[in-house]
């Protein structure tokens, strides 16, 4: 049997390591096909070479990670076959993985140094996938350690420190099998010694964290079963939505703070008292346009008599649907083709200029917006501010599969990373309560019609080290292993 082309062996291999993340249990073996699609890039015969294999194998990965994307679009355009619009994505992230490989296939020509330097490289990639306003940071590596106590050193470097510890040890391993397992030759054995130490010791970490201790506040939360594309043409009105809402809220005990999803309220900017609330709460609020402003996303708290106490707006806009680039200028008239197709305009919302936590009733809570959970420094910037509880109103009713576990398994991650209770309130999706060691205390997920759930999370204070320095130790970690790239070139050069 001829062997297989290399586009086809690398986008295979892609796939495998997309077949082994979130939300699949075993997707901390995401580790060994990461060592397969390191090594094979890193083996290529020319320095073209590296960064096209490394693209196949972006395609790959993003395919298999984000298929749900392609149901998402049929839906959206009512024709199944424009799901295919979603290669446009996963070729693109593709290109980056190339890009990023090219300049480090040049720096080093060793295939053992160039695994550690693309090592190195992607976790820098993950780190550039979080800037911007068309930031899309949904497969980073390090959530891959979420079914393990070894996640539970997002606390000291975030996500992006798992990241480190997935593509290091995949690149010792596929160092060590580019060596011919020849552990002894030059200190080649080193590298697998201490990636085994650093699992060893994140694992003992994970084991030794203890939930924090702090006082109760009750809270009820919904998970509402509204069609989010209903919502959006029209055909299910605000006032049809506020009455389900109210009647499952009426089951509140006393003391239990209200926490509604994502846009569950409208009402124009000048609004100040929202009666029609059952407040006190917390509750997503759609803002409608204005000849002089964009729409809104916001979410506000809200006291016993109504009134509005504090807003946020969303920190991070969803790219292509809250913010379209070129939308008022030249690609005017594409997006009012596709307008045209969906029936209903596209939002053009009004990120946030800044945040800070919600004061209600004298509690300090970090409120923030369904898309910026997947965002670290949101909820750390709530957390610096004296947030004593993470508050996530969502809206998961736009997607099927995967992307909804997955969106819910990453917001998990902020929790551990701040050490705090994280509350969800979620349109579809999954609704309830997390623990600060970022453990689904009691939550609901599947259902057909609007229910509540009453959770008690802890109001918890201090602050971690990632709370403090946010990704550095990560950032420098990564540049480190480019640098060991680099060493191994040189030594294997003499």
């Amino acid at each position: 049997m001829p062997p297989l082309p290399p586009p086809v062996l690398a986008l295979l291999l892609g796939a495998l390591l997309g077949l082994c993340g979130l939300p699949l249990p075993w997707s901390v073996l995401s580790i060994f096909p990461l060592s397969g699609v390191l090594a094979y890039a890193a083996s290529a015969r020319t320095t073209e070479g590296v960064p096209g294999r490394l693209f196949w194998s972006g395609v790959g990965y993003f395919t298999v990670h984000l298929w749900w994307l392609t149901a998402f679009l049929g839906k959206l355009f009512s024709f199944p076959p424009a799901g295919v619009l979603a290669f446009a994505l996963f070729i693109l992230e593709g290109l980056f993985l190339a890009v990023m490989a090219y300049p480090l296939a040049r720096l080093v020509r060793s295939p053992v140094a160039r695994v550690w330097a693309l090592a190195g490289g992607w976790v820098v990639l993950e780190w550039t996938r979080f800037l911007g306003p068309l930031s899309f940071p949904w497969p980073t590596l390090g959530y891959t350690l979420l079914p393990t106590p070894a996640i539970q050193i997002a606390d000291l470097g975030g996500v992006l420190l798992g990241s480190v510890l997935v593509a290091g040890t995949a690149a010792a391993l596929a160092g060590a099998w580019l060596g011919g397992w020849n552990l002894d030759k030059q200190g080649r054995g080193r590298p697998v010694v201490l990636a085994a130490v650093c699992w060893a010791a994140a694992l003992a970490y994970g084991l030794t964290r203890t939930a924090g201790e702090g006082p109760v506040q009750p809270m009820l939360v919904l998970r509402t079963d509204f069609d989010s594309f209903g919502r959006a043409v029209g055909s299910l009105t605000a006032g049809e939505q506020l009455q389900v809402q109210r009647e499952a809220s009426a089951r509140r005990s006393p003391g239990e703070i209200l926490v509604w999803s994502e846009t569950a309220l409208t009402a124009p900017a000048t609004e100040a008292v929202l009666p029609e609330f059952p407040g006190p709460g917390i509750s997503g609020l759609g803002v409608p346009p204005t000849q002089t402003e964009k729409e809104q996303n916001t979410v506000v708290a809200i006291d016993a008599g109504g009134q509005i106490t504090a807003r946020n707006r969303k920190a991070k806009l969803v790219p292509f649907g809250e913010y379209f680039v070129l939308y008022d200028s030249i690609l005017r008239p594409a997006y009012g083709l596709i307008e045209n197709i969906i029936g209903f305009r596209l939002p053009a919302v009004e990120p946030a200029r800044s945040i800070a936590p919600l004061i209600l009733n004298g509690v300090q809570y970090g409120a923030y917006i369904c898309y910026d959970s997947v965002f670290p420094w949101v909820a750390r910037s709530l957390t610096r501010q004296g947030a004593q509880l993470l508050v996530n109103p969502s809206n998961d009713g736009w997607y099927d599969g995967w992307g909804v576990q997955q969106h819910f398994m990453m917001g998990r991650v902020r929790a551990i990373e701040n050490r705090r209770w994280l509350v969800r309130s979620v349109n579809k999706g999954v609704a309830g309560a997390v623990n600060d060691l970022g453990q689904a205390v009691h939550v609901i997920s599947s259902g057909e019609t609007t229910q509540a759930l009453s959770v008690r999370p802890l109001l918890l204070s201090g602050r971690t080290l990632f709370n403090r320095l946010g990704d550095w130790p990560a950032l420098l970690l990564a540049l480190g292993m480019i640098g060991y790239g680099v060493r191994v070139d040189r030594r294997e050069g003499r």
